[in-house]
């Protein structure tokens, strides 16, 4: 397979309200495309939030992905793990169809999210609120021939006392012109991911959302 390797800026921060930062790093990211070389296309819950909607999502070429997407594609993904901690800590509303389109895996975020948010507060945990949240880009990948994007984040959750690190795992995919993550892994230490789908699971599976046999096999499926 040919690889061509690409320095892209990030020239954005994202911030949420009520008092939750999110702080993005600006390193260049080495971005690897797998498969054919790319072509540069011509267009060059307790608090509520403000909910983003998949038009904020947009790819540069509504008729598909290209290595060009990955500033909108990583800024989806911090907005998404954001939304995610202030949910499981914090109560706050998640709208998962801003994220994601695939049923079985809008359910299995949303059973994950529930029971996070419970065994929270059936220790008493849920005091501890989230307040900010600084992520470190490890790993980015942009496959050519499977037309997804590949990223690999490292999330420092910051809480009114402490803190913890968790690296989270995404497949990006281009539906309709809009931005959709096809796939979330958390890989942490007791993670519910590793307890549901198995530790050091390799995440390079687009489709496996649609995968009946996978899913029977893992318990993913309730209805």
């Amino acid at each position: 397979m040919k690889r061509l390797i690409l320095l892209l800026v990030l020239l954005f921060t994202l911030s949420a309200c009520n008092n939750f930062t999110t702080n993005v790093y600006e390193p260049e990211i080495p971005v690897t495309v797998i498969g054919k070389e790319a072509k540069k296309t011509e267009h060059s819950a307790i608090t509520k939030v403000k909910a983003s909607t998949t038009s904020d999502f947009l790819t540069k070429d509504k008729d598909g992905l290209s290595v060009w997407d990955f500033e909108t594609a990583y800024a989806m993904c911090v907005t998404a793990l954001s939304d995610y901690y202030k949910a499981i800590w914090n109560g706050s509303d998640i709208h998962l169809d801003s994220y994601f389109d695939n049923k079985n895996l809008k359910q299995y975020m949303q059973q994950k999210i529930n029971s996070q948010h419970h065994l929270f507060l059936k220790n008493k945990l849920t005091d501890n609120a989230v307040t900010g949240l600084d992520i470190g880009v490890e790993q980015v990948e942009f496959n050519n021939e499977g037309d997804f994007f590949y990223l690999k984040l490292v999330g420092s959750v910051k809480k009114e006392i402490g803190s913890f690190a968790e690296p989270t795992e995404f497949l990006i995919q281009s539906l309709n012109g809009n931005l959709v993550i096809v796939d979330w892994y958390s890989s942490g230490k007791d993670s519910y991911d590793s307890f549901a789908r198995g530790e050091s699971q390799i995440i390079n599976r687009p489709n496996i959302w649609n995968e009946i046999e996978w899913l029977e096999k893992n318990n993913l499926i309730t209805n």
